[in-house]
């Protein structure tokens, strides 16, 4: 039998331990708040986010939408910010999961006005309140809640945490070092050209070995799009370092997680209050990255005026991401919908005058100059028509953007079960399938890691008439 002395010593160091560790939370959570007060939280207006009426309502998940912009200064031809990228993440709170969806930057959906072009301009058209409306309202959804930051925070979460391992094919070195100069020149960081191997592989698209990248290769990586597997490719190198990014900060220390938040926060802005932030820290340490893909999953290119992604159709499409989104099988279409998928073909001409690939442009002769849109407006009135169609273009619509070949092959997905998640864009598959390759948590030296397309926003020109350098 202990003595009763005894017993009161053990209960005394329990009590030191217990307020010791709530002490060390305090601490931590004070941290974590002061340096919240970093991120620029301007009002979101949400009486200006439209909803669909027969939208479903999910419960057990919550929806954000990650927005990367091109932010160059002021007078650059690329400060209309248009969002290339745009990556809608779904939390599943009951099993934990996360999930990725990027939106292909070229998609031609009705961005707002009744105006169709590319998904990207709805951003530079009216901020995150327009271009939050326009995933709503063309794919069903109910998001709310945003984040946006440009390239450089990449930059900076990379180094923090002490640069990834990424395997790399001989056509990716080489655009990634292209990419570099102009990353490194922006963000003031340093890198190491890659050196290529020799001889130059006959399959340049495939993986010829696993290289040390820092923050400024690893965000030239996100930006190629010179492969074969175009945006595609570009927005699965993005997930793929999301998820390795969430990986490595589940297992780092604070000293690097503070130090991400001392660098990284004053280039963020969000929806999100100090309050919706710290409640999102469970999710970093109990949550997992299950998968990710592309949207639209089926489509072909428009030529009109340069390359467009067309899904086909819209409505199927987003049957297919409301099940991969929310394991959704009875979702069914709204009218909104239904009648913009049907809309969306009618501007193209119809699905037979669709191509099954895109046309070609190379990084050297990429078009400099010529502003980067397409417009369908139901209110013009100009009475213009060309030869696809009884519907007035924008003629400012460049040549380029889109490396040639690609045959609606898909992108591989982020599993970290190791599973090849990656699917087939559909359409008539006249091709290769480019975009097998998928991170799996370790050394993804398999797959034909691919794809291509630009970084964390190129295309910065919205449809109002900016101009846009392709890079």
């Amino acid at each position: 039998m202990a003595k009763p002395g005894k017993k009161k010593k053990v209960l005394f160091v329990l009590e030191i331990i217990v307020l010791l560790l709530f002490i060390g939370g305090l601490y931590v959570y004070g941290q974590i708040s002061s340096r919240l007060d970093k991120i620029e939280q301007p009002e979101l207006k949400k009486e200006k986010i439209v909803v669909n009426q027969e939208a479903p309502k999910m419960t057990g998940y919550k929806t954000y939408v990650l927005f990367g912009i091109d932010t160059r200064g002021e007078g650059s031809q690329y400060s209309a910010q248009n969002s290339d990228t745009m990556i809608i993440v779904s939390v599943n709170n009951d099993t934990k999961e996360v999930r990725m969806v990027s939106v292909y930057r070229d998609t031609l959906l009705n961005v707002g006005d009744d105006t169709y072009t590319k998904a990207n301009a709805a951003y530079a058209l009216g901020g995150p309140e327009q271009a939050i409306t326009m995933l709503n309202t063309n794919l069903d959804l109910d998001i709310s809640d945003y984040a946006t930051a440009d390239f450089s925070a990449l930059v900076e979460v990379v180094d923090d945490l002490g640069g990834l391992d990424i395997p790399l094919s001989y056509a990716e070195i080489e655009h990634m070092n292209n990419y570099c100069v102009e990353t490194s020149k922006l963000t003031g960081k340093d890198y190491t050209p890659i050196e290529k191997p020799e001889p130059k592989p006959e399959d340049e698209e495939a993986i010829v070995g696993t290289y040390h990248l820092n923050g400024v290769q690893a965000t030239s990586y996100c930006r190629i799009r010179y492969t074969a597997s175009l945006d595609m490719g570009r927005t699965e190198r993005q997930r793929r370092v999301l998820g390795m990014l969430f990986d490595k900060a589940k297992i780092a220390g604070l000293s690097s997680i503070f130090k991400i938040m001392d660098d990284v926060f004053p280039m963020v802005t969000t929806s999100l209050s100090k309050q919706d932030i710290l409640g999102l820290i469970p999710t970093l340490i109990g949550y997992k990255f299950t998968d990710s893909t592309g949207f639209p999953q089926k489509f072909k290119f428009s030529n009109i005026k340069g390359s467009i992604i067309v899904p086909t159709d819209l409505e199927n499409n987003v049957v297919e991401l409301h099940k991969f989104l929310y394991d959704d099988q009875d979702y069914t279409p709204s009218s909104e919908v239904v009648a913009r998928s049907n809309k969306i073909l009618e501007i193209v001409g119809g699905e037979s005058k669709l191509d099954d690939a895109a046309k070609t442009t190379t990084q050297d002769t990429d078009t400099t100059n010529a502003n980067d849109t397409f417009v369908w407006s139901g209110d013009n009135t100009s009475g213009s028509t060309d030869n696809s169609g009884d519907y007035d273009y924008d003629n400012d619509y460049d040549n380029g953007g889109y490396d040639g070949g690609y045959d609606n092959g898909g992108g591989g997905d982020y599993d970290n079960s190791g599973d090849d998640g990656s699917y087939d864009n559909g359409g008539d598959d006249t091709g290769s399938d480019t975009g097998g390759g998928d991170y799996d948590g370790g050394d993804d030296t398999g797959g034909d890691e691919t794809g291509g397309d630009d970084g964390f926003s190129d295309d910065s020109a919205a449809d109002s008439g900016a101009s846009s350098e392709e890079q």
